[in-house]
């Protein structure tokens, strides 16, 4: 169950058998590795500036897309495996955030999450597997605030929260926060987070997921787009067969 948490809600699919294009959209931050990834001046931003960027941000937060990158790192063999590669959505319904995400061939898939349950469907079985996260409350509300329109005050609220460094990623010098869950729950399986923040968009280009046994998965977002319109397709799903867990 924790790794369909990690795939949900941290870091994404194919909403059918067809492959879908990311719409055109202002491109407002990239991922791409930087070789020399930390700075030698001081922090450009304090702790205080970049939640208070994040809580700009989440006031006006309607949508949000990137593409994304995620990669699982296995403690047990010392390395990398293959990294599941597609595009994320997230949009505010009412006072609901919902989440899809697409990730593509050969391990195809689509996860959503709204109306408090997560759905996972595989194209190739036509199958879906849906999940009730009534029980697994303080893990649904922690992974959402990780996304995108998530805000300071939410997260001083879940998290222990300290500014570690300014990091370059691509072009971008970004607040990299460590996160320390205040959930017990959350703490077990996952006893740190990390979370590079670019300061003026207040949003995440990367995010890293460490569990007690070593292993984590990190996630790298690009060519992100904030409040524009999202594909109704990504959050709809039509299977054959449906099983409840």
């Amino acid at each position: 169950m924790s790794r369909i948490w990690i795939g949900a809600f941290a870091l994404a699919m194919s909403v059918a058998t067809q492959a879908q294009t990311a719409p055109a959209c202002k491109k407002t931050g990239g991922t791409k590795p930087d070789p020399a990834a930390k700075n030698s001046s001081p922090k450009t931003n304090s702790l205080d500036e970049v939640l208070h960027s994040m809580d700009q941000n989440a006031a006006k937060f309607h949508t949000a897309q990137a593409d994304f990158s995620w990669t699982p790192y296995n403690a047990v063999i010392g390395d990398t495996e293959a990294p599941d590669k597609g595009r994320i959505y997230f949009r505010r319904v009412g006072s609901e955030i919902q989440m899809a995400a697409i990730i593509q061939p050969p391990d195809g898939r689509q996860i959503v999450y709204k109306d408090g349950k997560v759905e996972v469907y595989q194209p190739k079985t036509k199958e879906s597997d849906v999940y009730d996260t009534s029980s697994h409350k303080d893990e649904a509300e922690t992974f959402l605030l990780l996304g995108f329109g998530s805000s300071g005050e939410d997260l001083r609220k879940s998290f222990d929260i300290k500014y570690v460094d300014d990091e370059k990623i691509g072009n971008v010098v970004t607040a990299k926060l460590l996160l320390t869950p205040l959930s017990p729950k959350v703490a077990n399986t996952f006893p740190e987070i990390d979370l590079w923040i670019d300061p003026k968009l207040g949003v995440s280009l990367r995010q890293k997921l460490l569990q007690k046994e070593g292993d984590y998965r990190l996630a790298d977002y690009s060519n992100i787009c904030l409040n524009e319109k999202v594909p109704d397709s990504a959050f709809k799903v039509s299977p054959a067969k449906t099983v409840n867990h």
